[in-house]
């Protein structure tokens, strides 16, 4: 079985070999964890965000840049293929782990969650664990972790400290941008395992996305880039799924059947005074979603771009 953390792994040795080059920062804590800064302290950039987006997906999918017209506007958009989306997107990059120690809170995802069952019923349901001595960590926070975080990961995933890996950026980063929109794939597997799709049943997928700019702080960037999904992600998934349900999956697959679907998501979340448990769960999905069955031969699709939105959003000024 493929080992998602020995994959990654070898993606922090390439980190380390061209820090300087990818414009990140690593250091050694006290109790031997390395720590790679992407953009809390340091510059990063997307060369940065790249790398990050690779140890999300443990390496199971081709990551290309690209670009997206923006109502007239070319910005970047980012490209992702893989023929193992259940391992790389649900058993690694899913932001499944909420790391919550002291006064440090960070977003965990990548191949350390497969060592800690983050969340263990996921892993069930997809039959996957990690069997590795490292555990490599992307975490999504503004500041960079400790020894006390530190020794948290690595008991959950049973190794020793100094065989901890973590790299981080906030989200008000380019490299943070960039890995969030890396995750086009993965949200439309996730929508459809919230609304009942056997996910297993998913053989390879396929979306593209813009990479939103940084317009503000961690919580304005937070809405920006969830936008990119929201309201111009696409995806394409082959399922090998054969049941006549399968086109009402698709239809209620897509962001656009959210009740909240219409804004940018900033302005929904300060509607929604900050909290998390006022907002539909349905919005965070693709905004478009396309599903080929080969068991039946037929394909089916939903939902429609709103660039208007996103350009809103983005907050960009003709000038």
């Amino acid at each position: 079985m493929i080992s998602v953390n020995e994959k990654g792994l070898a993606i922090i040795d390439e980190m380390l070999d061209w820090e300087e080059e990818i414009k990140v920062e690593s250091s050694q804590l006290e109790n031997g964890a390395t720590i790679i800064d992407c953009g809390v302290n340091v510059e990063g950039g997307y060369d940065a965000g790249m790398y990050l987006s690779r140890l999300c997906l443990a390496d199971l999918a081709e990551i290309t840049y690209t670009k997206f017209d923006l109502e007239g506007l070319p910005v970047p958009a980012i490209q992702v293929v893989t023929d193992h989306p259940i391992v790389a997107c649900m058993g690694s990059q899913y932001a499944g782990w909420r790391i919550s120690v002291g006064k440090y809170f960070g977003m965990g995802s990548g191949p350390a969650r497969a060592l800690g069952l983050k969340p263990k019923e996921l892993y069930e349901e997809i039959g996957y664990k990690d069997d590795s001595e490292a555990a490599v960590l992307v975490m999504e926070s503004g500041a960079l972790p400790d020894e006390e975080i530190v020794e948290y990961i690595a008991k959950h995933c049973s190794v020793d400290p100094e065989n901890v890996y973590i790299a981080v950026a906030p989200t008000s980063s380019i490299a943070g941008s960039v890995q969030i929109s890396a995750r086009i794939v993965e949200t439309g597997i996730h929508k459809l395992e919230s609304i009942g799709f056997d996910i297993n049943s998913i053989k390879s997928g396929f979306g593209v996305t813009p990479i939103a700019p940084v317009v503000g702080d961690d919580t304005k960037c937070m809405g920006s880039t969830n936008d990119c999904i929201i309201y111009c992600g696409e995806t394409y998934y082959t399922v090998d799924y054969g049941q006549e349900d399968l086109e009402d999956f698709v239809k209620k697959a897509p962001s656009t059947t959210s009740k909240d679907f219409g804004k940018p998501f900033f302005t929904t979340f300060k509607e929604a005074n900050f909290d998390f448990f006022k907002v539909d769960a349905g919005m965070f999905a693709p905004a478009k979603v396309t599903i080929n069955d080969v068991a039946t031969q037929k394909s089916y699709t939903s939902g429609h771009i709103n660039s208007p939105i996103l350009l809103e959003s983005f907050g960009i000024k003709e000038v």
